[in-house]
């Protein structure tokens, strides 16, 4: 019935019906489902970059540090679409569905009535996705799922609209991907210059890693050469 009192507007319409579920569950799920789209997927999707960044500085032949740069433009990208979504939101100036509506929400947790439109949620979780997509399937289908459950549960929250999730979306999407040829260009020749410096562990593996990990799997590790031989 929430939906009935929308307006006509579709956005809003499906902003009550999917917020109207929250009403249905037990408390201590909503809390949960809040937690989950405040801080958890978030936090979920840096983890998930993190994994990437693992398994690209190990990739072989010589790979690590392009692998890397991918993954570096992956985090850059989500907090460069972070910034320009404040200019974004400064240009709306969208109120937030609570504010327009307000009292009949269901709200799971307490925000700030800052602009609406575009989702820095959704900005954020879909450049990490789009990012890792560019590099490898299997860490940018992950990143996929989270942006999209992300969404969902900011309109089930009642802290955005579904069209602020698309909004950020198709921002993270424009950054990510306009930008990644002019990001690689600078990224890849700064990786490369990182694994002739101290902090080379951090774009590439140690070479010899691989073939210990092999010995040990079947057993016979070698025992530590003497250094001094």
């Amino acid at each position: 019935m929430q939906a009935l009192l929308a307006d006509g507007n579709p956005d809003t319409a499906l902003l009550f019906d999917i917020n109207g579920i929250s009403r249905h569950l037990p408390g201590f799920l909503d809390s949960f489902l809040g937690f989950l789209g405040e801080y958890g997927v978030p936090l979920s999707s840096l983890a998930v970059l993190a994994l990437a960044w693992r398994w690209a500085r190990r990739r072989p032949g010589g790979g690590a540090p392009a692998a890397v740069a991918a993954v570096m433009w992956a985090g850059l990208a989500a907090g460069l679409g972070l910034v320009l979504n404040v200019a974004v939101r400064a240009l709306v100036q969208r109120p937030r569905p609570f504010v327009t509506y307000p009292g009949r929400l269901h709200l799971l947790m307490d925000h700030s009535a800052n602009g609406s439109f575009a989702s820095d949620h959704a900005t954020f979780t879909m450049a990490v996705a789009v990012g890792l997509l560019l590099i490898n399937r299997r860490f940018g289908a992950i990143g996929v799922v989270l942006a999209a459950f992300e969404g969902f549960l900011r309109v089930f929250m009642g802290v955005h609209y579904p069209t602020d999730i698309l909004g950020g979306y198709a921002l993270a999407t424009a950054t990510s991907l306009l930008l990644a040829p002019l990001a690689m260009a600078l990224l890849v020749p700064f990786a490369h210059a990182l694994t002739r410096t101290a902090a080379r562990p951090l774009v590439a593996a140690r070479a010899e890693e691989p073939r210990r990990r092999a010995h040990v799997a079947a057993g016979r590790e070698e025992p530590p050469r003497d250094l001094a031989a």
